[in-house]
């Protein structure tokens, strides 16, 4: 098997990750809920997870780092928490429907007003109507940092910049991006960073979290145990505890501890260029291929490991299970859950086949890929 589907989720990793989620189970009990050692092995555990995505996003206190279920779980924090009622909000063309779906709730409740600023057909954003999208009453931005369908990377640091400008807070989508690109919270003036564990940063599935700048106060989007303060009616407003209702995933945060401690040791920076390497390699095998058609590209600031193409007018999905079936070769095929990026593209009705790289895909498989797809190409165009 070769697998081509890293922005859906990671399929190899560091085998120090299964080591650290193995140890967990033999060994921890409740963190945060007791004083004897398996809890307090857990709680150890926890606290340098936090630490460690702290480092890794540029945070600055490792308080702020709470920890959920995925990035889907962050963003409905983050936009619940952080939208006013009656207030106006923006996103882009290139949001994921873990953006989507929570500013329709919004809006289809009557309580939020939203403005959604276009993709070209080439994948790239127009930072001037993106500026002129905000209003007096503009509360929040909510922007994907790279479109999982493309992989174009937007430029956040300049998006948040504008943002604060207009008065609005700005929330990054960053499930593609954490681990796999440079992000630093306070570098780039980000006010949360919503991120998912399974993806870029190597950890297991079922971990992921909200990074949020030092001073920013966000309601508990659930209430129940913590740990701490039994008694009170209400649930903590100090962070971390404020948006980690309920016994977090101890074992996977484990995993995800080992997953980022990689990505330190070895340079986020250096394993984006091996990726890179590798989609480009890619990229210029499928573009001589005869009614490939590749989408997006055409962001200023650049593309992550993912590249995204049709066969003339074949079906996205054909194309994929044929691949995997006669290639062994695992890709993603349709709408990606990214509706209006494809409206963007043209590419609603037929979707597109997305392949996406990690650092320990060779150039071998990348080879094996772009034969694969020639065969196939041919069986379509004569």
């Amino acid at each position: 098997m070769i697998y081509f589907d890293c922005a859906a989720t990671a399929l190899h990793r560091p085998p120090q990750v299964a080591q650290a989620v193995v140890r967990a189970l033999g060994l921890f009990g409740g963190p945060g809920r007791a004083a004897h050692e398996a809890s307090i092995e857990a709680s150890l555990a926890v606290y340098e997870a936090r630490v460690a995505v702290a480092a890794l996003l540029g945070v600055p206190s490792a308080r702020c780092v709470c920890f959920g279920h995925n990035a889907t779980d962050a963003l409905n924090a983050a936009i619940d928490g952080l939208l006013p009622v009656n207030s106006h909000v923006i996103t882009t063309a290139a949001s994921h429907n873990s953006v989507l779906r929570p500013l329709y709730r919004r809006v289809d409740r009557a309580e939020a007003r939203l403005s959604v600023v276009p993709i070209g057909s080439d994948g790239a954003l127009d930072l001037d109507a993106y500026e002129a999208a905000f209003r007096p009453d503009t509360a929040l931005a909510v922007v994907t940092h790279a479109s999982n369908v493309t992989g174009d990377v937007y430029d956040v640091a300049q998006m948040a910049r504008i943002a604060h400008d207009h008065g609005a807070l700005f929330v990054l989508d960053a499930a593609q991006t954490a681990g796999a690109l440079s992000i630093d919270l306070q570098r780039d003036g980000l006010d949360a960073v919503a991120f998912t564990g399974h993806k870029g940063l190597m950890g297991p599935q079922g971990t992921g979290g909200l990074a949020v700048r030092e001073g920013l106060a966000i309601p508990p989007a659930r209430v129940g145990g913590t740990g701490m303060r039994s008694y009170s009616r209400t649930h903590p407003e100090a962070l971390p505890e404020a948006l980690e209702a309920g016994t977090v995933n101890a074992h996977g945060l484990a995993g995800l501890c080992a997953g980022v401690s990689y990505l330190q040791e070895r340079g986020v920076e250096a394993l984006h260029a091996r990726v890179m390497e590798l989609a480009r390699l890619f990229d210029r095998g499928v573009r001589r291929i005869d009614g490939v058609r590749v989408m997006g590209g055409g962001s200023p600031a650049g593309r992550c490991g993912i590249v995204a193409l049709n066969i003339g007018n074949a079906d996205a999905a054909e194309v994929a299970d044929r691949l995997n079936v006669e290639f062994g070769i695992c890709t993603r095929a349709g709408a990606h859950c990214a509706p209006l990026m494809h409206e963007a593209l043209g590419t609603a009705s037929q979707g597109v086949v997305r392949f996406s790289f990690s650092p320990f895909n060779s150039r071998h498989e990348v080879n094996e890929g772009v034969r694969a797809l020639e065969v196939v190409a041919k069986s379509y165009t004569g």
